[in-house]
């Protein structure tokens, strides 16, 4: 029988960032470029799987991106980060953009992702991560609806 990793909680992996948007983040129009919300997104994810499998992963996906409400020069962004689920070697984080006004502190969400990752060994090849503890209600919703969507990414894959 292989060795049984310890399952994690949800929170030991947990990520918040903070990061100011400046002018040479953003368009003729002073919105900041998707592309850059998305290297964010993809650096916060990263981070969370890393916490949680401890070792290196590679970005597989990333789905369900909605860009909600633009985000300006001068606004500061603030990524919330997570695993959703924990599926053998690949993972699903959940990630939250939300934009600050520094003046007001009003908070607006900006942007939502889900981004499956894998972790891999030091020939880059997939390796098993822990399972993922819920500890409430919303965090066991969250991994069932992980569940379903990799069920569809994974019939997507072999359909195509």
């Amino acid at each position: 029988m292989p060795n049984r990793i310890p399952e994690r909680l949800v929170a030991e992996s947990r990520v918040i960032m903070t990061e100011i948007v400046l002018p040479e983040d953003t368009n003729h129009r002073g919105s900041i470029f998707g592309g850059r919300v998305l290297a964010l997104i993809d650096k916060c994810a990263a981070v969370a799987a890393i916490r949680h499998a401890r070792g290196e992963v590679l970005t597989i996906s990333m789905d369900t991106v909605e860009f909600r409400n633009p985000v300006v020069a001068g606004q500061i962004l603030i990524l919330n980060g997570w695993i959703n689920a924990a599926f053998g070697s690949s993972m699903e984080i959940e990630v939250e953009v939300r934009s600050e006004d520094p003046s007001s502190g009003a908070r607006d969400l900006t942007t939502r992702a889900f981004v499956t990752m894998v972790a891999v060994d030091e020939n880059g090849r997939p390796r098993r991560v822990p399972g993922l503890l819920a500890s409430d209600d919303d965090e066991a919703r969250r991994a069932d609806e992980a569940t379903r969507r990799r069920t569809i990414r994974l019939q997507n894959a072999t359909s195509s």
